[in-house]
């Protein structure tokens, strides 16, 4: 009972979510998460030498990298990891930083940046364009508490997202051109294979970020003013 009280506030948000799972009200989140999946492949293809070449995301959840160079087996683990990775740290800087109003406006100044950089299509001009413009209007003219709590939301949409998408691309529909199957295809092992190492990496690092960064009492607390 304790500990529910401590973390009352994450419980009713991951509630909220699954309840509203399947509502236009959660679809920004998803395509949010969708976007640090691609994100995620274009920052290791970089990393490892390569260069992006274009990035899409679309309103069915789904999206695209096209990279040049790079490793290839680190640039296709990334999607799924990276943007788990990605939630849970935003997560994490909301209960254990005050950083909120700068990461939030990072996070939308980053999202134009891609689309000048490498969008080129509708869909994807629209999603990264409306939620970078968002996510700075946010900063700019939000208190800090409801800075903190949109990046709450954020990071266990996230949390929630990633190994459900991981578990439906991969293992449920092991026949989809999922990431997973292209990593099969050119490496080696089985599509289920990756799809169920990945599956239990994001659950270890999902444990990992509940069991070390929620502390006694990770409530947000708003001011009187």
């Amino acid at each position: 009972m304790t500990y529910l009280r401590g973390h009352w506030q994450l419980f009713a948000i991951t509630v909220a979510l699954f309840l509203l799972w399947n509502t236009p009200i959660v679809l920004p989140l998803k395509l949010l998460v969708v976007f640090f999946h691609e994100l995620s492949h274009a920052i290791v293809a970089i990393l490892t030498g390569g260069s992006v070449e274009s990035f899409s995301v679309n309103f069915q959840q789904g999206g695209e990298v096209w990279t040049r160079g790079g490793s290839r087996f680190l640039t296709l683990t990334a999607g799924y990891l990276g943007s788990l990775l990605i939630g849970a740290g935003l997560l994490l800087i909301a209960l254990r930083s005050r950083m909120d109003r700068a990461i939030l406006s990072g996070l939308g100044v980053l999202m134009l940046i891609v689309l000048l950089l490498y969008v080129r299509d509708i869909p994807a001009i629209l999603i990264c364009g409306l939620t970078g413009a968002a996510l700075i209007a946010a900063s700019r003219y939000l208190r800090e508490e409801f800075c903190d709590l949109i990046l709450r939301v954020i990071g266990l949409a996230s949390l929630i997202y990633v190994p459900y998408d991981i578990f439906d691309d991969t293992i449920r529909r092991s026949e989809l051109r999922s990431d997973a199957r292209m990593l099969a295809e050119e490496i080696g092992g089985t599509t289920m294979m990756w799809g169920g190492l990945w599956f239990i990496v994001s659950l270890a690092v999902i444990y990992w970020c509940l069991r070390h960064g929620l502390g006694r009492d990770s409530n947000l607390y708003f001011a009187k003013r």
